[in-house]
């Protein structure tokens, strides 16, 4: 397993870059500026420096010495129905595989799982994907998110919670995760956070399409464990 090496002194807050969805990476069903201020503000209440960089490219260019990525960004690959052409930026290429090779802590939230397209490192690092064609979700509602590893540092002592949200279903996910939290449609349970521990750590959240989400307040508790087992702080 990769170990980060602090690039600042250990007593100093750990930080966190959020990148955050606009431009080609924003689409029309996501309010990314306020679940990005919403993620910040759990993030700084658990003691950490958090910047919002609402430039993905520019975020993922800007990784040293960052603790924690944090992507809550759309698909770069459409603007709602409509294809877009496929770009990677070099720098940002370049500036996500380093943070992945010296072992950055990444949380991926929602969308994430459709953002990147550009960088297989991403896909690889995270371990699933929202597959066009496949992947769907039924109605936004009140739904429970019952918790199957409460084993796990993120889930420990949890049975689930309840949580306003979109749910997404058949979502494309390695066999080789762990699964901690499904969510259920139709009798049919699907994947809902998931942790990934190669090439680095990192944790999937499918949930937290707009700030109700985050008026959870066991969602905003996972996400806060989450952020500081991906970390390693």
């Amino acid at each position: 397993m990769v170990t980060m090496d602090r690039a600042h002194a250990p007593s100093a807050p750990p930080r966190a870059v959020i990148a955050s969805g606009t431009g080609r990476y924003a689409d029309p069903w996501h309010p990314f500026p306020a679940t990005s201020r919403r993620i910040a503000g759990a993030l700084r209440a658990d003691g950490w420096e958090v910047t919002v960089d609402d430039d993905v490219d520019h975020a993922l260019a800007r990784l040293d010495g960052v603790d924690l990525l944090v992507v809550n960004a759309g698909d770069p690959w459409r603007d709602g129905d409509t294809p877009l052409e496929h770009r990677r930026d070099a720098d940002a290429d370049a500036g996500l595989r380093s943070a992945i090779a010296r072992g950055i802590g990444i949380l991926a939230v929602h969308a994430a799982l459709a953002t990147l397209r550009d960088h297989p490192a991403w896909r690889e690092a995270i371990g699933g994907a929202w597959e066009p064609g496949r992947s769907w979700h039924p109605p936004i509602a009140e739904v429970r998110v019952p918790v199957v590893d409460p084993g796990h540092p993120i889930t420990a002592g949890s049975s689930g919670f309840d949580v306003f949200d979109e749910r997404y279903s058949d979502l494309a996910v390695d066999d080789d995760v762990r699964v901690l939290a499904v969510h259920e449609v139709d009798g049919v349970r699907h994947p809902a956070v998931w942790v990934r521990e190669e090439p680095t750590r990192a944790v999937v959240s499918s949930l937290g399409h707009d700030e109700r989400a985050y008026d959870s307040p066991e969602l905003v508790a996972l996400l806060q464990r989450a952020a500081r087992w991906a970390a390693r702080v």
